[in-house]
């Protein structure tokens, strides 16, 4: 019996039908064995050409992320979100070993801005600012002029900062500072210009090392009558001269421990700042400071600070250090005293010494937002002394190791967006001629 014309059509679609499910099945399980081995796993998620944003913003805005499987199409995703943000001009990623690489171009979205600011420190009192900043006032060159006056003191500065000049870790920047000091507790006045191109690499987001080589130009005049004779042996028209810089700068930010315990790592940041100054005259210098502080997170709302500092200043030729060349303690560097309030003095003049340590530890607890501002409060007790001289006039002055030690209590808010911080302290240990402050004070509001 032979088929009909209409049986045989609905017998060739039948056919037609099971052979394009079957090849549907089979390319389901080409994609399906396929997929994962076109997806791959990068150990690392690297960003180039980001100035301006964090680089781990640019990572988690659209997940990119290591230790994940990511197809082609899914970079191709991730490229389409970040040009999304209207942040960049171009975005490519990419593979590039076991690195997602992604490379961006951002949008200058900050040209610049001019500011005044008001502020008050206990060191140099009210200060009002003028300053401006222009990214790309160069060609990926930041610029930056500031201007910074009160009767006691009058300085400006500016700065020249690019970034990768010299490759992927290598920095380029210019300082350039005037500053004309005449404090009205000093018998002296200080006027000095420097300026210092300088190289910096950062190879880790923590780690950074500056080496710079400058010019200074300073000078102490204008003493006053019945000042210290060891002022009027010291004072100088003016040592011009180079000098040379290197410092190095290691941060880490507090952190939960990796174990994923409740316990905390330490935050902390270390400094250490190694100057030559008057390099190629007959006074040489060198002058070291140290600084290293720790932030610990204790029990809720409570954290422990500690600040260690210390530095020494030494002629390098069998040459005595001058007063515009030692170091001062007092006000916000050592609570419970004036600015210059310790260390060696005569006929009323602080006169500095060539070495110093202050040591302070401090609990503070964040109490949130008391009466619509918020705050946090704590409890300190610093410790230290400011000593060494190489002209004591024949003995005449007092130039040990004294310590002294105050106790005090701290209070911050924020004001209109402002932080104010003030203290209150007192000496616990002090020697006579100390000078003494049991309030300090500091903020900076910007207009």
């Amino acid at each position: 019996m032979s088929l009909q014309p209409h049986d045989r059509s609905v017998q060739r679609n039948a056919v037609i039908r099971r052979r394009r499910r079957a090849i549907l099945a089979v390319t389901l399980l080409m994609l399906a064995v396929a997929g994962p081995l076109l997806a791959r796993v990068y150990e690392t998620v690297e960003v180039r050409g980001a100035e301006f944003i964090s680089e781990d913003d640019i990572r988690a805005t659209c997940g990119a992320l290591p230790g994940v499987d990511y197809a082609g199409y899914e970079l191709a995703a991730i490229e389409d979100c970040l040009m999304l943000t209207g942040a960049f001009s171009r975005v490519q990623v990419y593979p590039n070993g076991d690195a997602m690489v992604i490379d961006v171009e951002e949008v200058d979205t900050r040209p610049g801005r001019i500011e005044a600011a008001l502020s008050y420190v206990s060191q140099d009192g009210l200060v009002g600012e003028l300053s401006a900043e222009k990214y790309n006032l160069f060609p990926g060159t930041y610029g930056a002029i500031r201007l910074s006056f009160n009767t006691d003191v009058r300085m400006l500065e500016l700065n020249f900062y690019k970034a990768d000049a010299l490759g992927e870790t290598l920095d380029l920047g210019l300082d350039i500072v005037g500053r004309d000091a005449d404090f009205g507790d000093r018998s002296y006045a200080e006027r000095g210009l420097r300026a210092e191109p300088y190289l910096a690499w950062t190879p880790s987001g923590g780690l950074r090392l500056e080496a710079g080589l400058g010019w200074r130009d300073y000078r102490m005049t204008d003493i006053a009558a019945g000042a210290s004779p060891l002022l009027f042996r010291e004072a100088t028209d003016g040592i011009s001269a180079p000098y040379g810089r290197v410092s190095l700068v290691y941060e880490r930010s507090a952190e939960e421990g990796s174990d994923g315990s409740r316990g905390v790592l330490p935050g902390y940041a270390i400094r250490l700042d190694q100057y030559l100054w008057n390099l190629g005259t007959s006074e040489p210098l060198s002058d070291t400071r140290f600084e290293i502080r720790t932030r610990l997170p204790l029990a809720r709302n409570y954290r422990l600070l500690t600040t260690l500092r210390a530095g020494s200043v030494s002629g390098l030729n069998g040459n005595a250090t001058r007063a515009i060349d030692r170091h001062y303690l007092g006000a916000d560097t050592f609570r419970g005293f004036a600015p210059r309030g310790i260390g060696p003095r005569d006929a009323g003049d602080a006169l500095g010494g060539n070495h110093y340590f202050t040591g302070s530890v401090e609990i503070q607890r964040d109490f949130g937002t008391v009466l619509s501002v918020p705050m946090r409060a704590g409890v300190f007790i610093d410790a230290g002394s400011n000593w060494g001289l190489d002209d004591t006039l024949g003995g005449a002055i007092d130039d040990g190791w004294h310590s002294r030690s105050s106790v005090g209590l701290s209070v911050t808010i924020e004001v209109a967006n402002t932080p104010v911080s003030l203290y209150v302290a007192t000496p616990l240990r002090q020697r006579p001629g100390d000078e003494t402050q049991a309030f300090g004070l500091s903020f900076s509001a910007r207009f």
